[in-house]
Order: C-alpha cells, then sequence, then structure tokens
C-alpha cells in the first residue's frame, strides 16, 4: 500500500535517529498526527499544556542528549507559540526541527483564518533553514536538509506542511532536470585548528604567569581535558552559566559563575589575570573580562562567529574545544610555580565563608540564599538540575556546588523566564533513572511553570526513578526586576509592576495529585529538602522568602552604587526591610549571627 505524505515523513525522521517529539495537536496536523498514530512502537509523543513549553523541551533535549530536539505544533497561533522556545535552542546553539501545519495550498494568499506567512515567521529564528513543501516530491530532501543542517550548524531549522499535503499520496522525485535525490546521514566532524595556530596558541599560553580559563557549554564534553589544561598552566578557571556542569566545584582552583550572577573570586581573577583561555564560551559581558590590553587571549570555538567579539584575542582557534585541547597539550610546558593557583584558592576559600554568611544573615520568612545552601550538600549523584531566569538563577550560579556526573542547564542566550518546568520534563525523559530539580521564582511559575506540572502529573509513573522536584521561591514580587530598577536605575520599586498574588503553590500541586510542600522556617530549610528528595513522587516545594535579600554582584560599580544612593532619597515601599538586608548581606561575615 502506497504512503502517504505523512507516513513517509514519520518513516524519514526515524531513519535519521528520532525517537521523541514534544508538541500539541491541532487541525492544522491532523494529517501528520494520523500517520503518527499508525507507529506506535516507534516515536514517543509528549504532550504539552502549550506549545512554547514544547519547543523549550526540545532545546533542552538537545542540551541533555546532543540529539536532535523535535516539536509539533499546528498551523497559526500553533506556529507563532514555538517561537520563543525556538529562539531559546537558536541563542545557546541547539539542533531543533519545529514541524507545523499550514492552511490548504489553494487557501494561501487568501487571509484564510489561520493562515500566517509562516516562512517569513520562521525567518529569523529558522534562518539556517525553512522548508515549506508544496508537493509530495519534495518532502524526501526537505526532510533531509532540515535534520542535516540543524545538526551539522547546531541551528534551529523549520518543515511547514499544508494540511491537503500530509494525506496525499507519497511520490519519490521523478528522475528529470528539476528534482533531486537525497540521503539520509550525518556524522560530526573532528574540527581542528592548524597546526601553526596550535603552536601560536601554545606560545601565549606558555608565557603567561596568571593565566585564567573561562569555559562555557561548548566544553560540556571535555571535563578531563579541561582539568588537563588547568593543571598544565597552573590556571584558574571560571564558568559561565552554561557551562556549570563542566568542572566540579571541590576544585580549589575552580571559581565558580563568572558575571552578574558569578563570584568574587571569578571577578578577582579576571581583573589580575595576565593571559586568558576561552573556551567554548560566548559569555556577554566584557566587563567582567580582562581590561582590553592586560592579558593575552586565546579563544577555541566550533562556530567561528563567536570568536573574538568579548575580547581582542590574539589567537583565535576554530575547533572542538576537546580535539582542540588534546592537541595543544604535547605543545604546552608545565608550570610549576602555584602563587596563582594558591591565591585563587584563598580567594574561594573566603567567598565560601561569604555565602554562608550571607545565606545565614537574619532575613522576614527564609533567606532565599539558605534555601540554596541547604540544597548543596544534599545534591543526589548524576542529579539534574534545571533553574529559571530571575533571582532564582543569581542563588542557583553562586551556591549550588556541582560534583562529577552532573548536569545542569537554563536558558542561557535568551534567558526567557518559564524554561525551568519543561527543562525538567526534557530532562526526565531523556534520562528517566536521573533525579531532577528544577528552581523557579514564582513570576515564572505563574507566568507558564505551573501549567506543565499537569504534564509532569500525566508522565511520572513511566520514569524508572520518580524524583522530580520543583522548588518555587515565593516571595510576591518580580524580585530580580525589582533589584535592577532599584540598583541599574535608582527608581524605587514600582509595586503596581512588581507585586504579584500569593498563590499557594504546593495546594496546587496536592490538588492534581503531585505531593506538596511548604515551608517558611529557616530553621526548617534542610528538613523540607530532606522530605522532598525522600518522596516518592514529583513534589512541588514551596519556600516563603524574603524579596528584600539583594542579588548583590560580586562587583559594585560606581554607576550603580549612584543609583543605589540615588534610591534612598525617592522613597521605596520597603525601604527599611531593603536597607536592613542589604546592609547584612554587605557586612555578612562582621554583623552577628542574630
Amino acid at each position: 500500500m502506497a504512503q502517504t505524505v505523512g507516513e513517509f515523513f514519520w518513516d524519514r525522521l526515524h531513519q535519521w535517529g528520532v525517537r521523541r517529539i514534544f508538541g500539541y495537536p491541532g487541525d492544522g496536523i491532523n494529517g501528520l498526527l494520523g500517520a503518527l498514530q499508525k507507529i506506535p512502537d516507534k516515536f514517543e509523543f509528549v504532550q504539552v499544556r502549550h506549545e512554547e513549553m514544547a519547543a523549550f523541551m526540545a532545546s533542552a533535549h538537545a542540551k541533555f542528549t546532543g540529539e536532535l530536539g523535535v516539536c509539533l505544533a499546528t498551523s497559526g497561533p500553533g506556529a507563532s507559540h514555538l517561537l520563543t522556545g525556538l529562539y531559546d535552542a537558536r541563542l545557546d546553539h541547539m539542533p531543533v526541527l519545529a514541524i507545523v501545519g499550514q492552511q490548504a495550498r489553494t487557501a494561501v494568499g487568501a487571509h484564510y483564518q489561520q493562515e500566517l506567512d509562516l516562512v517569513s515567521m520562521f525567518k529569523d529564528v529558522a534562518g539556517a533553514f525553512t522548508g515549506y513543501a508544496t508537493v509530495p516530491a519534495q518532502v524526501r530532501h526537505l526532510t533531509d536538509r532540515a535534520v542535516r543542517i540543524a545538526m551539522a550548524e547546531r541551528r534551529v531549522t523549520a518543515l511547514i506542511f499544508p494540511n491537503d499535503l500530509q494525506d496525499m499520496k507519497m511520490e519519490e522525485p521523478p528522475r528529470k532536470h528539476g528534482a533531486v535525490f537525497s540521503g539520509v546521514g550525518w556524522t560530526p566532524p573532528r574540527v581542528m585548528p592548524q597546526q601553526t595556530d596550535l603552536q601560536r596558541a601554545a606560545d601565549v599560553l606558555n608565557a603567561g604567569n596568571k593565566v585564567a580559563i573561562l569555559v562555557g557549554a561548548g566544553a560540556r564534553e571535555a571535563t578531563d581535558e579541561v582539568i588537563a589544561i588547568a593543571d598544565m598552566l597552573q590556571a584558574g578557571c571560571a564558568k559561565a552559566l552554561l557551562g556549570k556542569q563542566v568542572l566540579p566545584d571541590d576544585l580549589p582552583w575552580v571559581t565558580g559563575s563568572i558575571g552578574l550572577l558569578g563570584t568574587k573570586p571569578s571577578y578577582e581573577m579576571m581583573i589580575e589575570c595576565d593571559t586568558l583561555l576561552m573556551l567554548g564560551s560566548g559569555f556577554p559581558y566584557s566587563e567582567f573580562l580582562p581590561k582590553e590590553g592586560q592579558a593575552r587571549g586565546v579563544q577555541v570555538d566550533i562556530d567561528a562567529g563567536m570568536l573574538s567579539i568579548r575580547y581582542p584575542m590574539e589567537v583565535n582557534l576554530t575547533g572542538d574545544v576537546k580535539a582542540t585541547i588534546e592537541e595543544l597539550l604535547p605543545l604546552l610546558k608545565r608550570k610549576t610555580d602555584s602563587n596563582w593557583r594558591d591565591s585563587i584558592a584563598e580567594w574561594n576559600e573566603d567567598w565560601q565563608q561569604t555565602l554562608l554568611d550571607r545565606a545565614h544573615a537574619k532575613a522576614e520568612k527564609v533567606n532565599p540564599q539558605r534555601v540554596f545552601t541547604e540544597l548543596s550538600p544534599r545534591l543526589p549523584e548524576r542529579v539534574i538540575l534545571t533553574s529559571d531566569s530571575g533571582s532564582c538563577a543569581n542563588w542557583y550560579a553562586r551556591d549550588l556546588k556541582i560534583r562529577r556526573g552532573m548536569i545542569a542547564s537554563l536558558s542561557g542566550g535568551l534567558a526567557s523566564m518559564g524554561a525551568a518546568v519543561p527543562y525538567a520534563i526534557a530532562g526526565k525523559f531523556a534520562h528517566p533513572d536521573r533525579p531532577v530539580i528544577a528552581m523557579i521564582g514564582d513570576g515564572a511559575m505563574q507566568m507558564n511553570n505551573m501549567a506543565e506540572l499537569i504534564t509532569v502529573q500525566k508522565y511520572w509513573r513511566q520514569w524508572a526513578d520518580p524524583r522530580l522536584i520543583v522548588m518555587v521561591l515565593n516571595n510576591e514580587d518580580l524580585n530580580q526586576v525589582t533589584w535592577e530598577q532599584r540598583a541599574m536605575e535608582g527608581n524605587p520599586k514600582f509595586e503596581a509592576t512588581q507585586q504579584i498574588p500569593d498563590v499557594p503553590y504546593h495546594k496546587f500541586a496536592e490538588l492534581i495529585g503531585l505531593e506538596g510542600i511548604f515551608c517558611d522556617d529557616p530553621d526548617q530549610v534542610g528538613a523540607a529538602w530532606d522530605r522532598a528528595l525522600a518522596a516518592r513522587r514529583p513534589v512541588v516545594l514551596e519556600m516563603k522568602t524574603d524579596p528584600n535579600v539583594p542579588p548583590l554582584p560580586p562587583h559594585i560599580s560606581l554607576d550603580q552604587a549612584k543609583a543605589f544612593t540615588s534610591l534612598l532619597f525617592k522613597g521605596d515601599p520597603e525601604q527599611g526591610s531593603m536597607i536592613k538586608n542589604t546592609a547584612r548581606q554587605v557586612m555578612a561575615s562582621i554583623l552577628p549571627k542574630d
């Protein structure tokens, strides 16, 4: 029996190795869904609550597996809902394929219901390749190109299928002028710089006395190699947010995160280094890197477009981080002077005490930092960690100490709210035997994470390890923006935009059959984590936290100090609590612990 276009498409996607699709149904993709229904053993379809979440899950699937992430949506609003999640993949260089429906070919151009100009709409986010199928014989090469380009370029691609085409009889391309024949298959190449450039890089690194390394997501598969080159150079190493899992934090020369959400040792290391080695990172904030001219620079990235755009590097190497380090190591001279690393270790020791002091500083209800410092030593082996954007990302970045074998990610380049729960769900489907912890602010929870708890409820029984903890910081405030208004603009909290409703998230969890835990006592935070980690079903752990604990950056600029000072003259609705908490944080290691 002849295949339909839809049947052929799924068969072709299966040949490419795809096994999981995140999506939501609609009449614009009925033909594709009907074809998918006939092959239940070939694919796992994960039904989300909103198409944006499907795209976030596809992005996270790519991050957690290295495979192509795939999301499916109907025409019109279904397709447009995908965009935010697709941009998350686009900005973090993840291979994702979006599959969407379109109105019948005879209706296109007639201002028909749910007819959008999808090619134009996807032009930016899926600019590497957007295929619009108009005849059956196109589907073969459109599918092959969409998958191959997404994987090879680590980009988002899209395929658009008019609904009347999906049920048509599949036709192979005719063997004549104007037709093409494509095939399945792609293997990642070993991308390496030229030997002369490797030697130039080695010369720079060998000459350095105070080498600082910055690692990002591009170094995820190169933990051993990064440790080897750091030991060879007696270097310290900071981690961009997407590179949090690259190195374990128990190494005394690892300074943790960098930037606005970073640590003081990372800032000090960058200010004092004489050589900078960047490995697979697009870290955006140049003010946290060495001053121009202070340090000689070497950068390694698989994407030449990311080279030398944050710091003017002396040597730019296009290559895979792991393979490039392997080739660099024999060219390096082992350094024996440990003074630089000893200084970094001392900075780290002082910083760890500061973090603990800040976490135990008095606050209204629970100090949010303590939520994370109590979790850190309790992190299960092989845990997958996801964080939303907002103030919770500050504590995720600074206070959680990663060990080998753990996975951690968040919406990096896009820094979108609403990604933590879909990321956690994708992590569970990719690794059902691993515990997963998502960390979320109440703003992101109300925005769209709450609905995806229903997806958790729908599927959790099929996971080998049922532990999925969604921890919510309930402070009734869009806290990151509140502090940005205060510190960057010198404006008081604008309650009309910042205050949000107090929702009993733990009770919502119980309502839908999950476990709910509530904690508003700082001395019970550890016990609450213990209970959540011991649960035999997914948990929503609601922490009632103080919104006026400041997420202090590792370095306060003169402009930020002026803005904050001017705020005091304007008056803030929570000025008393804000000033007291800021003082406690700044003077955490001096003030008595009351």
